[in-house]
This record gives structure tokens, sequence and C-alpha cells, in this order.
């Protein structure tokens, strides 16, 4: 049985600000990269237990072709992503939203 889905609006807020620079640097890659931030969501949403734990409970999915993380916390059925991340960027921003 697939979970249901909670997205924190920081991570919305992450995934708007990839979409416009993506699609500033060429028409549809930002498109793309909403695509597969969706199916890897999506692989959360069927599979939360199945990514690896990156920081205390919370969980860590790569999106593929970007360079980019969704970290997300499963309990009780239910999946919060609590931000989508870029790979580079100092790993204590993301600590750091998960605290």
């Amino acid at each position: 049985m697939a979970a249901d889905i909670i997205i924190a609006p920081e991570a919305e807020q992450d995934v708007t600000e990839a979409y416009a620079w993506y699609e500033g640097r060429r028409v549809g890659l930002g498109e793309e990269f909403l695509g597969c931030v969706d199916a890897c969501i999506e692989a959360i949403r069927r599979m939360p237990e199945t990514h690896a734990v990156a920081y205390e409970n919370y969980h860590r999915a790569l999106v593929r072709r970007f360079p980019y993380a969704v970290f997300y916390e499963y309990e009780g059925g239910v999946v919060t992503v609590y931000c989508v991340f870029h790979m580079s960027r100092d790993p204590a921003k993301w600590r750091q939203r998960l605290s």
C-alpha cells in the first residue's frame, strides 16, 4: 500500500527555485527537472523504507539526472518531504532544516 505524502512549503519552494534556475538555462529543462522530482517522490511514496537514512530518522532519495536529493520522514504510513536540496550545498543547511 502506498504511503500518503505531505510536502512541506519549504520543499515546494526548493523545487520552485530549482525549476526557475534550470528553465533559465534552457527552455524545457525545468520541466525535465520537475518530472524527475515527481518520479522520485512517487518512488518514495511506493516504497518509503527502501531509501537510506541520512540523518537521525530522515531518509534521502536521489533524483535521477539532476544533482538533487529529497529528504523525508516516514512515520505511521505518511511520508513528509522536508527539503529538496542540491547535493553540492553545505550539508549543515539541510541538517538545520531537518532539526
